[in-house]
């Protein structure tokens, strides 16, 4: 105790100025804990709650937000389905209207040219039988000529020779 008491000289504190400063810490902080501490410690505390909710509200927001955005993909996803569909579909109809439109037009060029090949074949008939009109024609001609003329060698020959060129001209 000695050593303290010498400390203390040293210090040039004394003992009942101490106890009085410890009883004015003591009665101090009792009052700071009963009349500041709990105020402060409920307002950190209500700190503490508004910035759990609003977390908690951020979290909830986040959630919805995500499930929107899923609902939203899935939609677009059943849009592209649905548009993907229709389109599949006016193609097989324009391919279906484009095969009969090609079957039509096939079917209109057959009668097309089955009616161009009777159209020949009847101007075909015709001119076989002008042509065998004409032929009987120069020959009765001919034969007509013939008999009026007597013939010798040269006037045959010339006369067989514009039958020939008669022909010609009528080809």
């Amino acid at each position: 105790m000695d050593v303290l008491n010498q400390i203390l000289d040293a210090l040039h504190i004394e003992i009942p100025q101490l106890i009085t400063h410890i009883i004015g810490f003591l009665v101090l902080l009792w009052i700071l804990k009963r009349y500041a501490w709990k105020p402060l410690l409920a307002l950190l505390d209500e700190r503490k709650e508004k910035i759990k909710s609003s977390f908690d509200e951020i979290d909830r927001k986040t959630a919805d937000a995500d499930q929107l955005r899923a609902q939203y993909e899935s939609k677009l996803k059943e849009i592209d389905d649905e548009a993907r569909k229709r389109m599949n579909a006016a193609i097989a109809e324009g391919e279906k209207i484009a095969g009969q439109i090609k079957e039509e037009a096939r079917g209109e060029a057959r009668r097309i040219m089955d009616r161009q090949k009777a159209e020949l074949d009847q101007d075909y008939a015709k001119a076989r039988v002008q042509l065998k009109e004409d032929v009987i024609a120069m020959t009765m001609t001919a034969t007509e000529r013939i008999i009026k003329e007597s013939l010798d060698e040269a006037k045959h020959r010339d006369l067989i020779s514009r039958f020939i060129d008669e022909v010609e001209e009528v080809k």
